[in-house]
């Protein structure tokens, strides 16, 4: 009886001692889950953005002044950043992947880099044709990709559709980039969604023997072989086109000014369109904060900034566009889900080789 009485008050110590510690390590535990940095206690957010830091980081700043929330911000090529999650795995320390484009973003979601968002929130600020059928990644604006003709050599009436570019009267008249670049290969994906690989295939063969010289350099440089006479007409994302227009570089807004927008396919399925888009890591310690960067990227505020600052399109109507965006006047879109754009990328870019799109 002795013993008890002596070892008592020790264990007592001993066991409201390990109660501390423990408690300090739930704690602690805790705040990584919940994406905080365990010295500080501070919020944080770390991204892989295939975006250039200028086209996103503004909008980053202001979420993290009204949240309180540090964001590191990674910048890479959407197969890059892929990669690198991939090879770092569930360690790895991203919290959101964000892209340019709905290809890489179904890549990553096949390589099971992602997961799932449940929001009310997410689903009433994106239309369902705009985010993946299973929620694990979401579109962020609208890219359009048009057709841009020589004001000069070329008149509105003698444009319609994307197939008919691969009439013979555009023979060796059309500039378009490489058919590794990701925005024609999500075109011919839905084309292929659309009609079929038959038809596709048709088409393509007559496009390629259109083009005016072998595939090079980006959306810009078609442009600008249109104004300078190299074509007649250009497949590229319009933002290109508006960026140009309001460049402080004279040569790429005299580039511009020579050449004009158009929309095709208005009276079939609309314009082709593709996105910029965010889905949130397997291996990410915070998804409810990620989450709510994603509603507030989604919110008025953040689409109004990408359509006066980036020149995108906001993802729903009644959002204000800048004065280039107005000119160009009010298009049907395409309501082809964005998803079907990854999943058909292997067979568009089979097609394409196929056809001799170099």
């Amino acid at each position: 009886m002795r013993i008890i009485t002596v070892l008592n008050p020790l264990v007592k110590r001993t066991m409201k001692s390990i109660w501390i510690i423990l408690s300090f390590l739930c704690i602690v535990n805790s705040a990584h889950g919940m994406g905080y940095n365990s010295n500080t206690f501070v919020k944080e957010l770390n991204i892989y953005s295939a975006r250039k830091e200028a086209l996103i980081k503004p909008l980053l700043d202001q979420f993290s002044k009204n949240t309180g929330t540090k964001i590191n911000l990674i910048t890479g090529t959407g197969d890059s950043l892929i990669a690198r999650l991939k090879s770092e795995g569930i360690y790895s320390p991203a919290d959101l992947l964000l892209t340019v484009d709905a290809g890489r973003l179904y890549r990553a979601q096949r390589a099971g880099l992602l997961q799932p968002m449940i929001s009310k929130a997410l689903n009433k600020n994106i239309p369902s044709h705009l985010r993946s059928k299973d929620d694990q990644w979401f579109g962020l604006s609208i890219r359009a990709r048009v057709i841009v003709y020589s004001r000069e050599r070329v008149t509105q009436n003698q444009l319609s559709t994307y197939e008919a570019l691969s009439d013979p009267k555009w023979l060796k008249k059309i500039c378009v980039r490489s058919s590794s670049n990701i925005y024609n290969q999500s075109l011919v994906a839905g084309m292929l969604t659309s009609y079929g690989i038959e038809f596709t295939s048709a088409w393509l063969e007559g496009l390629v023997k259109n083009f005016a010289r072998n595939p090079s350099g980006g959306d810009r440089d078609q442009i600008k072989a249109v104004a300078a006479g190299e074509c007649d007409i250009a497949l590229v994302n319009s933002y290109y086109l508006a960026g140009m227009l309001s460049s402080e570089d004279p040569v790429e807004v005299a580039a511009a000014s020579n050449v004009a927008l158009f929309w095709p396919d208005q009276n079939q399925q609309g314009t082709h369109i593709n996105i910029s888009g965010v889905g949130i890591t397997k291996s990410s310690s915070n998804p409810d904060l990620a989450t709510n960067l994603i509603i507030f990227l989604t919110s008025d505020e953040s689409q109004k900034w990408y359509a006066q600052v980036n020149n995108e399109f906001p993802l729903r109507d009644g959002i204000e566009l800048n004065n280039i965006l107005k000119s160009w006047g009010a298009f049907k879109a395409s309501q082809v889900n964005v998803s079907e754009l990854g999943r058909q990328n292997v067979a568009a870019i089979k097609a394409m080789d196929r056809a001799g799109w170099k």
